[in-house]
Parts: C-alpha cells; sequence; structure tokens
C-alpha cells in the first residue's frame, strides 16, 4: 500500500508542496480524514486526495509581485494537481483504480476553474475533499503561507497512515464476520 509517508518523501511532492503550503496540505488530510471515518467514506482515499489536493498550484505574478487576485482569474490547479498526482501515484505504485479516484476527488474539490458548480455532482469521497479544504481555507489564501517543517509533518502523516491502515483492517475484519 502507497503510504502518506512515501507520497512526502517522493521529490515531486517536495517541489509542488511547498507552492501550496506543507501545514494546509497536512491539515485537510487530516481533517479528510476524520470526515471519512464519520461519513463511512474511504479513508485512503480520502486523506490521500486531501493531502496532494493543491499539488497543482503555480504561481502568478505581477511586476515581479505575488498576485493572488489573478491568479485566481486564471486558476486550474484542479486540474493540473488532478493530473501531477494520478502520475505520482502510479509511479508509486498505487492500485490504478485507487490513483483514479484520488485524481478526481483533487479534480473535484473546487469548482472555481468551471462556469457552473460541481457541488451537487460530487461522489461522497470527493464531498469529504471539498469540505475539508473549505474548513482550512482562509480569505486571501493566507492558509497557503501556515508554515510547517518537514519533520512535523512527517510525524503527522505517519499518524494518519496508522489511523487509516486501522480502518482498513477494521473494516475488513467486519467483513469477515458477515
Amino acid at each position: 500500500m502507497v503510504t502518506l509517508e512515501n507520497i512526502f518523501s517522493h521529490w515531486i511532492t517536495d517541489k509542488y508542496l511547498q507552492r501550496s503550503g506543507i501545514h494546509h496540505a497536512v491539515t485537510v488530510a487530516e481533517t479528510a480524514l476524520s470526515l471519512a471515518r464519520n461519513q463511512g467514506v474511504d479513508t485512503d482515499v480520502a486523506t490521500k486526495a486531501a493531502f496532494l489536493h493543491d499539488v497543482g498550484h503555480y504561481e502568478w505574478y505581477t511586476d515581479g509581485e505575488w498576485d493572488y487576485d489573478e491568479y485566481r482569474k486564471h486558476d486550474i490547479h484542479a486540474i493540473k494537481g488532478a493530473e501531477r498526482a494520478h502520475k505520482l501515484l502510479i509511479r508509486l505504485g498505487e492500485d490504478r483504480v485507487k490513483a483514479k479516484e484520488v485524481a478526481l476527488a483533487i479534480l473535484l474539490h473546487t469548482d472555481s476553474y468551471l462556469p457552473f458548480s460541481v457541488e451537487e455532482s460530487r461522489s461522497p469521497v470527493q464531498a469529504v475533499v471539498a469540505e475539508a479544504d473549505k474548513m482550512d481555507e482562509q480569505a486571501g489564501g493566507l492558509h497557503h503561507y501556515k508554515s510547517m517543517d518537514k519533520d512535523e509533518a512527517m510525524q503527522r502523516l505517519r499518524h494518519l497512515d496508522q489511523l487509516i491502515f486501522a480502518t482498513h483492517n477494521r473494516n475488513a475484519s467486519i467483513q469477515e464476520t458477515t
């Protein structure tokens, strides 16, 4: 099983997660795990998608300065992120069906790039990722600028991996007894 620790340790994640913020990624993954457990949604897919949901962010500068408003007008990070996450997960050996589920949850965690809303069309896992992201959001994109060192992030991700593993083992045991 590909873990959050495996994902975090990969150079692609290191490169692209810096743009959207490690703190935001870890916090959204933690929130998604909690929401997924409460709603009976696949915790592995939800946390992976939540952790990688902003891996498609890019930088938009006007006259040498970050321009958040201009970025929002031209934002397609969900599209870029879904592709990057899918490719990364396949490289790491993730199950292809699961990799696609994660990518779709990333693609649909926001509809800011679309001329219509997808809110009513999201699957339960996609809705969990979208909700977890909204819960950490701050005006002006400030949630992307909170800091967290890599050691703390790794520790928190390892804890999430343990919780996901325990949830999957518990669900497997329940299925065996029924």
